[in-house]
């Protein structure tokens, strides 16, 4: 039997090496703008946000000054996207934990983890989130404000499976006990940025510990 097969007269025309090395350069330019957002982080975490230039960042990627108006607008635009590299994949991790199915226990070691290494590996870019975010206007603000509550509300979730368990007791605020997570790592977070030295697994199997335990001894818990 012949079978004949239709091929749409457009597609027979098609450079394909055109669409490749079109593909090349959407790819140079996603790791150019990666490298200009880390050298934009670096500049704020260092300088501060009023205190670094368009110049510094330029400069420290290496190209003229010029030619970083290809990665960004203006230096409140860098000062966006080094606030959501910060924080975007922070959030998507903390989606990922949230959505496993583990026990109460293993998602707040999980999450605790996550946020800790997030300031190793990510560090300038948190730096610049937690510091300097006030300078961005306030529907820049409010973009990140959301995606903060994102990582809350998730976090919050895990509380509550935690209470619906029977792991943790039902008087416990879990809005209040996220907010207080947040905290401790943030806290911390900027321990690990000043200390390269300092060990994460440490840190992190501690505050889960003081997080799970407390600090009185079961047989004599206190009261408030």
């Amino acid at each position: 039997m012949l079978i004949l097969i239709y091929i749409p007269i457009e597609f027979t025309h098609i450079d394909w090496s055109a669409v490749v090395e079109h593909e090349r350069d959407r790819s140079r330019y996603r790791q150019q703008k990666l490298l200009a957002t880390r050298s934009a982080a670096a500049e704020f975490a260092d300088k501060g946000f009023h205190g670094a230039s368009t110049g510094d960042i330029a400069r420290r990627m290496g190209i003229q000054q010029g030619s970083l108006y290809y990665y960004f607008r203006s230096k409140e635009e860098a000062l966006f996207e080094v606030c959501m590299f910060g924080i975007g994949d922070y959030v998507r991790r903390m989606e990922v934990i949230a959505g496993n199915k583990q026990p109460f226990e293993a998602k707040l070691l999980a999450t605790i983890s996550s946020h800790l290494s997030s300031y190793r590996e990510k560090n300038e870019a948190l730096k610049v989130y937690n510091t300097e975010r006030l300078y961005l206007s306030p529907a820049e603000r409010k973009d990140l404000k959301r995606q903060g509550s994102r990582y809350r509300q998730l976090l919050e979730g895990i509380f509550e499976q935690g209470v619906h368990e029977g792991v943790l007791r039902n008087s416990i605020d879990c809005h209040f006990a996220a907010l207080a997570v947040i905290g401790l790592c943030n806290s911390w977070g900027e321990l690990i940025v000043r200390d390269h030295d300092l060990d994460i697994f440490a840190v992190v199997q501690k505050c889960t510990d003081l997080l799970l335990n407390g600090f009185s001894n079961k047989h004599n818990l206190i009261t408030i």
